[in-house]
């Protein structure tokens, strides 16, 4: 039970349909108003005193549109912008001012280009600081939200407790899970929604503002234009692959044409070193027969002339041989 209770304590909810009794109870489970703002607002809704559609003041596109709240009394229009425009792109801003004095409210609504800018700002720029004061920042509560009723008619949301006039159900102050028996017949009399058992939130969850309805034919048109781009996509697609393939056969090509020519190249450099080599080769080859000429004449006529030499001297020899044997022929008596 214990456990229970924590897990209670810990979880809230937050209201889909604004229901000023139920905007007065700290956990959407009261049946009876608790003040006489309360009974104002719920006899303004009851026969409808408040349209939320009828200030011709109010332009643009709800769905893009954010309310801030709490700002400085000397926060201009310029400043505003200036720090929404971090944001997204701000398409119209309106700075509530009094009509007698043109004084500022405090709060102003502020319309972004596109829905996701505002979403944007719808998560980041709640509890930031303008001028040295803390704001909050919610969506178009009084055109999006079925039942609405303003502050000055009894109703709206938050508050302070000084002021007597608490207000719950909204980003800022959400409901509590109930820690009592949910009287669900008494709220089904009065057309509250019941707390959502077992769909609770943690305080720290951001609650997502309403998005935008589409019918049959937008849907249609929706899908269309999805279907359009995922063709045009395809196109693209397939045309930059061909892009691609043809870049590649021609790189590929290139390359070939390339490898053709080197090997032109590098045959063509073969042949000639082929051909330097073999006009070598028989440059060589020549000089090496003039040489071994050379040296052949050469060495027959040195042969020729040791021949010569030695028969010269076999010859000399030869007479003085000759002659001694006549001198020895000769007599002693002779003389």
């Amino acid at each position: 039970m214990e456990k229970m209770r924590a897990r209670n304590l810990n979880s809230v909810f937050y209201a889909d349909s604004y229901h000023p009794i139920q905007a007065g109870s700290i956990d959407g489970t009261d049946v009876l108003p608790h003040d006489n703002a309360i009974y104002r607002a719920h006899l303004c809704s009851s026969i409808g005193l408040y349209d939320p559609f009828g200030d011709p003041k109010i332009i643009g596109d709800p769905y893009c549109t954010l309310f801030v709240g709490r700002l400085s009394r000397l926060t201009s229009e310029d400043t505003l912008r200036k720090v929404m425009s971090k944001y997204g792109r701000v398409k119209n801003l309106r700075l509530v001012r009094d009509i007698v004095t043109g004084a500022s409210r405090g709060y102003a609504f502020v319309e972004f280009e596109t829905e996701r800018e505002m979403r944007r700002a719808y998560t980041d720029a709640h509890h930031s600081y303008i001028d040295d004061c803390e704001i909050i920042v919610d969506y178009n509560r009084q055109q999006l939200m079925p039942g609405w009723i303003p502050r000055r008619l009894g109703g709206g949301l938050s508050g302070k407790k000084e002021s007597g006039q608490l207000r719950f159900g909204g980003r800022e102050k959400p409901f509590r899970a109930p820690l009592k028996p949910i009287p669900y017949e008494e709220l089904k009399k009065l057309g509250i929604p019941p707390p959502p058992e077992g769909r609770y939130m943690s305080r720290f969850q951001v609650p997502s503002p309403p998005r935008r309805e589409r019918d049959l034919s937008d849907r249609e048109e929706g899908s269309h234009r999805r279907s359009s781009k995922d063709r045009i996509r395809t196109e693209d697609a397939l045309k930059s692959s061909a892009d691609t393939e043809e870049g590649h056969y021609r790189r590929s090509s290139s390359f070939r044409e390339d490898e053709e020519g080197h090997y032109r190249r590098s045959s063509s450099h073969r042949e000639d070193h082929s051909r330097r080599r073999g006009s070598l080769e028989r440059k060589e080859e020549k000089g090496s027969h003039y040489h071994h000429r050379g040296s052949s004449e050469k060495e027959h006529r040195y042969r020729s002339s040791e021949s010569e030499k030695h028969s010269r001297k076999r010859k000399e020899r030869d007479e003085h041989s000759h002659r001694r044997e006549k001198q020895s022929r000769r007599s002693p008596y002779e003389d």
